[in-house]
């Protein structure tokens, strides 16, 4: 009987830390879910107008220019050079290509004007410009 007594008094000699690993497992899964989740494209504010019409074409390819000049193809990063290379490489494979331009408001125009003549050497004739409907 002392014997028992003993062995409920004895300390542990390790701590069990499976159950805080499951745990930060389960937050890691979590945290991933979270981000990817709400990375959905390269935010800018668009200029408004009164009329805005939606363009609901297949393989449509976004190009967006934010107001300190980046530019993005897809919500990929790019420079001039890649724009108009895989610009090219996606007009070899549809010939009616249709681009949409979403640039900010603050955009500089050299930019939006780059990538328009980028367009036309590719001739790429279904460019849509995005803008924001004025609500009235």
């Amino acid at each position: 009987m002392s014997e028992g007594v003993k062995e409920e008094n004895q300390l542990y000699d390790e701590i069990n830390i499976t159950p805080m690993l499951d745990l930060a497992y389960v937050l890691l899964v979590i945290f991933i879910i979270m981000t990817t989740a709400s990375v959905q494209g390269v935010k800018v504010d668009t200029p408004q107008t009164i009329n805005s019409a939606s363009l609901a074409k297949p393989q449509i390819r976004a190009i967006t220019i934010t107001s300190d000049g980046s530019v993005y193809l897809d919500a990929y990063p790019v420079d001039m050079a890649s724009l108009e290379q895989r610009l090219s490489e996606y007009k070899n494979g549809n010939p009616e290509l249709p681009v949409v331009l979403k640039g900010d408001a603050a955009a500089h125009y050299e930019k939006v004007s780059e990538v328009l003549e980028i367009c036309k050497k590719l001739d790429i004739t279904e460019v849509g410009l995005v803008t924001k409907k004025i609500a009235q």
